[in-house]
């Protein structure tokens, strides 16, 4: 039963997870197939066509590396197992195999409003399963209970603000899809904004 299963082997699969995650992110960029005969300028600015696409990827890859910090911060203080979370991390791991996947079609049909919708719906949906996790965890007390009530509520807080933004991204990507998906950043201030108001 999921209940039996330790909490270590449930964090060790979900590494193995994210490190899948970013790899085949990673081998799903296409490297430009530029013939010999081309002068340095017109390499350039094939190599400059692909600014929008290296741009994405790097942004997938800051947001994977969010949600790893994220994952890893609560279960840090997670000190028990339970069927109800395993099954919740499952979904959570589930979701994040989803980027690489939305990724690609972002780097092929980015400037469509529904693929953007969608990436962006994979990232708020990932963001969702793992607050549930901590709200999961808190609730049948299997947190560490060390944690100082303003500990507790910058892990919350943590937690619900990339989905927030994602959420929130869709509605930007009406006006502007590039603008949309530099918006994410936003994540950045706001962690540090509550890392300073909830210390930590």
């Amino acid at each position: 039963m999921p209940k039996q299963i330790k909490l270590e082997h449930a964090i060790s699969f979900g590494d193995a997870i994210f490190a899948f995650s970013i790899t085949f992110m990673a081998i799903s960029i296409q490297i430009p197939d530029l013939p010999e005969d081309l002068t340095q300028i017109q390499v350039t600015d094939l190599l400059l066509e692909q600014r929008l696409h290296f741009e994405i990827y790097i942004i997938s890859f800051l947001v994977i590396g969010i949600y790893w910090i994220s994952y890893h911060q609560i279960f840090n203080h997670v000190t028990e197992s339970h069927g109800i979370m395993i099954w919740l991390n499952l979904l959570f791991l589930f979701s994040i195999t989803l980027i690489s996947f939305a990724v690609d079609l972002q780097v092929q049909y980015g400037f469509y409003y529904i693929i953007f919708a969608t990436y962006a719906l994979v990232l708020t949906l990932s963001g969702m399963l793992l607050t549930l996790i901590w709200l999961h965890a808190r609730k049948k007390n299997l947190i560490d209970a060390t944690l100082k009530p303003t500990e507790i509520q910058n892990i919350t807080f943590q937690s619900v603000l990339a989905p927030s933004v994602f959420a929130f991204s869709i509605l930007v990507s009406i006006v502007n899809i590039q603008i949309a998906y530099y918006f994410w950043l936003v994540i950045i201030p706001a962690k540090i904004i509550i890392n300073k108001k909830y210390p930590y």
